[in-house]
């Protein structure tokens, strides 16, 4: 299939993840008082990447995150080349949707502080006994290590449930399930990316910090893609 046709597929799935979860996030959340709280959010982002991933896996992969897109290659599934398109479509999927998310919820972002519009970031400090996620975790270096280990292991299990030798048809409950739990672990850390293309879609429209914070989560998550998907390419390898 050809490479712009993968790309809009990127898009769309990306576009539906963003709108999804963030949505979810945004408009559902209402932690701690009502509303779907951190399991209804966890959720919501990995249902996104299961119907997708039955929607368009046979399609695209439905990547929808360049730290997945890069952790392929980096595991010799996806070639360098082609990288860049699905990125770039990615970015603009989610951009979108966060868009549309924003004219809906019509939220105000005059004094905006860490988290607002589902954006990711971490606390250096704590205000009344938790952080801006509700957990205890603060500073940087807590942040960077739950992204890359937790990309890390997202990596392992799309690469381990996509192998040829794993059950067919199985692979996006198991790529969903997983992401739903890696939102269980880090919401009240870092308010979850392991996607950079999920955190720069409501950072462009928040600003301020979360822009200021938004490399983490570029660096982090690809860092923890590539390991992962090295990892697997080495542990999952066929052997005589």
């Amino acid at each position: 299939m050809k490479l712009y046709s993968r790309a809009i597929a990127e898009a769309i799935g990306t576009f539906w993840l963003v709108f999804g979860g963030c949505g979810a996030a945004v408009l559902a959340c209402g932690v701690p008082t009502n509303g779907i709280g951190y399991v209804g959010v966890s959720l919501a982002f990995g249902l996104t990447v299961l119907t997708m991933a039955y929607a368009i896996g046979h399609i695209s992969g439905c990547h929808l995150n360049p730290a997945v897109t890069l952790g392929q290659v980096a595991g010799g599934r996806f070639p360098a080349k082609e990288a860049p398109a699905y990125i770039i479509a990615q970015v603009i999927g989610g951009i979108i949707a966060a868009g549309i998310l924003y004219v809906i919820a019509s939220p105000d972002l005059s004094n905006a502080g860490i988290g607002a519009f589902a954006t990711n970031g971490w606390s250096d400090q704590l205000a009344n006994g938790v952080n801006a996620f509700g957990g205890k975790a603060t500073g940087m270096l807590p942040a960077f290590l739950i992204e890359v280990v937790l990309t890390a292991i997202f990596l392992f299990v799309i690469m381990g449930a996509t192998d040829g030798r794993a059950p067919a048809g199985f692979a996006p409950i198991a790529i969903g399930l997983c992401l739903t739990l890696i939102h269980l672990i880090s919401i009240p850390v870092t308010n979850t990316s392991v996607n950079p293309a999920r955190s720069t879609a409501v950072a462009v429209f928040v600003g301020g910090t979360a822009i200021k914070q938004l490399w983490l989560f570029w660096v982090a998550p690809i860092l923890g893609g590539v390991i992962g998907g090295i990892a697997y390419k080495f542990l999952g390898c066929k052997k005589d």
